[in-house]
């Protein structure tokens, strides 16, 4: 299965670019995190991929979420399973396709994708550098039986404390979660609702600069 996605090429060219990768979020599409491409390092190569389901008017999902009786919201793992592995052979192609800067990739998803993003740096140890995780959490269904100690990833973690999406309690477990581990993070929130707030953006955005 092919990943559509949308490209901003280095406006600084290199030979081997620093590469970001946007991981939208449940119901939208590539072109909605593209939206910030431009003001982010004009040093990085930027790929906003969209999700493999789709959900009608415009809509894709990385995996359903399905609304039952008796179980309540509850999430495809199967789907979001899959897409972590498509997700994973896309970031390969990509390095591969624009000779980016194996050292320097970033991963940055919002809610679904940022629940993804943490996930794969689990199941695929290093491949990303850094994570950049905005409203999501850390799905302990989604991860495999053992984390590997030899993970040198980043992460940047960020939620809004009103976020009436994903409550803010499950995104304030993933700093201990990360920290148990011995894994490099960084956590703040903001006062908003399941978006991103501009100091939110200035915020990840600086993080990103300090690992150009």
């Amino acid at each position: 299965m092919k990943l559509e996605y949308i490209v901003r090429e280095p406006k600084n060219k290199t030979q081997n670019p620093p590469l970001l990768i946007l991981l939208h979020g449940y119901g939208s599409n590539k072109e909605d995190l593209f939206s910030f491409a431009e003001e982010l390092p004009d040093e990085l190569l930027i790929v906003s991929a969209q999700a493999p389901y789709e959900m009608g008017y415009g809509g894709y999902a990385w995996y359903a979420i399905n609304f039952d009786d008796v179980k309540g919201k509850f999430s495809d793992l199967k789907q979001a399973k899959t897409s972590l592995d498509i997700i994973a052979v896309f970031i390969d192609e990509i390095k591969q396709k624009y000779k980016t800067d194996p050292n320097k990739t970033f991963l940055l998803g919002f809610s679904q994708g940022a629940i993804l993003s943490y996930s794969l740096s689990f199941f695929y140890p290093n491949k990303v550098k850094n994570v950049i995780a905005l409203s999501g959490y850390i799905n302990t269904e989604l991860l495999p039986k053992e984390i590997s100690k030899e993970i040198q990833t980043n992460y940047y973690c960020s939620h809004g404390s009103v976020d009436q999406v994903l409550p803010i309690e499950w995104a304030r477990k993933s700093r201990p979660f990360l920290d148990k581990l011995g894994f490099q993070n960084e956590y703040s929130e903001y006062p908003v609702g399941h978006g991103v707030a501009p100091q939110n953006f200035y915020s990840f955005k600086t993080w990103i600069e300090k690992r150009l």
